[in-house]
């Protein structure tokens, strides 16, 4: 299922650029083994920030990078990064957090680690990125951090666990506040047979010599902000509480931050309600967060529906087990009203204009991903399995896209884990460069050198009684009766 239906060679970097359609800015994603890399529009790197891991990377205003420096190994954990860091523009270390838990990893040196892993937000932005009259504090403020925990609950599996916490640490590094998913296990509404298959594997990684199950994997959290919801008075909406998402439990949920309490949740099984059967099975998701108040769609909850594999369930043919119970072979980005639970937009394999499903894994990535709101009503979308970056605008037209050339030698893979858009003011260090359009190339007659151009034929014969063929699906043709339609 990591397979997908894409050529061997194809161009890297920026393929389609409209100045006057997008919105246009400075773009942070991370290069496969090299760092955290600052391009803008057109794809000319303005700097990289070597050796960090991008977990992701963040701009803040003033041109400061928070990313992640440090890597466990993986014999004794699953993505656990020894610290979150905030690095000026040449590199130098401005702020750090890592103690979250002193770490005694045989034949490695003792040491404090933060366990983070997915996500991390700096109070004064809901979601990281940018929105008008909202900016994350460049040097003071919390900072919410999701990290990592061992731990051991018969309630979910007799098996060691690797359990999500989520920490909120001031500029000092010390920790005022503290979540833990595996309290609130019974709220998250699984069924008995969603228990069973859990409870047997939850997610189960042979890293640790006893192994360890990832049994939530929660890749994203951030406060929902000032939003209508809450305004209109609906206290599930709280400006402070926090929204994250679970991929193997196909859940994204809503917790209150004064209790700790799960307030508000899609899944884990969309069967459950008629809303949730519209919305279909997401699966897999990531990125999960509320679009800030002062941007087009404001207080709608963003989703990036993986697909591919994910949750607990009864076993079936597709998951004999029951874990990785539901499948699909495309992705969709969701925008949810969170009360009536609708679809508002969407952006799947039809609106990129690919036939479904015979060519629906043209827009899939079963793993990773992303997306951003822009202050023009555009989406900055984050297909990361394959490295490609798009903007797309509300008419579901795409205005910009972008292939990553950063492909890894460990994992061979040009893979971008989210990408962010921040405006040129945000970086002065940074003249505000040229604009170039970029006009997609002609497939049809695009060729490499040495390859013979596009019309070249030797010899070319008009064969009697053949009509021309027009571009028409014989097939579909044929199931036509009237001749209008025809």
């Amino acid at each position: 299922r990591y397979v997908m239906g894409h050529p061997t060679i194809y161009p890297t970097g920026v393929t389609i650029y409209n100045p006057e359609k997008c919105w246009n800015g400075l773009t942070v994603f991370q290069g496969q083994e090299v760092g955290a890399v600052l391009m803008d529009m057109n794809g000319r790197e303005h700097n990289v920030w070597k050796g960090v891991h991008g977990f992701p990377n963040k701009i803040f205003p003033g041109g400061y990078l928070v990313t992640s420096r440090g890597r466990r190994t993986g014999k004794y954990s699953v993505q656990d990064q020894t610290d979150v860091v905030q690095l000026d523009w040449d590199g130098k270390e401005v702020w750090k957090f890592d103690r979250n838990e002193y770490i005694e990893d045989p034949g490695y040196e003792p040491r404090w680690m933060a366990r983070y892993h997915h996500d991390f937000q700096r109070e004064g932005s809901s979601v990281g990125y940018y929105a008008p009259d909202t900016a994350p504090k460049s040097l003071e403020g919390n900072t919410l951090v999701l990290c990592h925990k061992n731990i051991r609950n018969k309630r979910i599996s007799d098996k060691l666990l690797l359990d999500d916490v989520i920490l909120e640490v001031d500029w000092d590094g010390d920790i005022v506040w503290e979540w833990r998913c595996s309290d609130h296990f019974e709220e998250f509404g699984f069924s008995e047979a969603a228990k069973n298959a859990l409870c047997r594997n939850p997610n189960y990684r042979p890293t640790q010599p006893e192994g360890m199950g990832d049994w939530m994997h929660i890749n994203s959290m951030s406060v929902l902000g000032p939003n209508k919801w809450y305004e209109q008075g609906d206290t599930r909406f709280h400006p402070d509480n926090i929204i994250a998402d679970g991929r193997e439990t196909n859940i994204v949920f809503i917790i209150e931050k004064a209790t700790g309490k799960i307030v508000w949740k899609l899944g884990p099984d969309y069967n459950a309600s008629p809303e949730e059967k519209a919305i279909g099975w997401i699966i897999g998701q990531h990125h999960a967060h509320m679009i800030p108040h002062t941007l087009p769609g404001g207080g709608n909850i963003l989703i990036f529906d993986n697909g591919g594999w994910g949750g607990y369930d009864a076993p079936n043919p597709g998951a004999p087990t029951g874990v990785k119970a539901a499948l699909r072979d495309y992705s969709r980005v969701l925008e949810i009203d969170p009360v009536s639970k609708k679809i508002v937009w969407q952006y799947t394999p039809f609106e990129a204009g690919h036939l479904m499903p015979m060519d629906s894994n043209r827009f899939y990535s079963p793993f990773i991903s992303g997306m951003q709101r822009l202050p023009n009503g555009n989406t900055l979308i984050t297909e990361g399995s394959d490295g490609r970056l798009l903007e797309v605008t509300k008419n579901h037209e795409l205005v910009w896209e972008f292939i990553s050339p950063y492909k890894g030698k460990l994992v061979p893979m040009n893979m971008v884990y989210r990408a962010y858009r921040v405006p040129y003011e945000w970086v002065p260090q940074v003249q505000k460069p040229a604009e170039t359009p970029v006009v997609p190339l002609d497939v049809a007659t695009f060729r490499v050198p040495g390859a013979a151009a596009f019309g070249d034929r030797v010899r070319e014969v008009e064969v009697e009684g053949c009509t021309p063929y027009e571009g028409s699906n014989a097939l579909c043709v044929a199931s036509v009766e009237d001749p209008e339609e025809k």
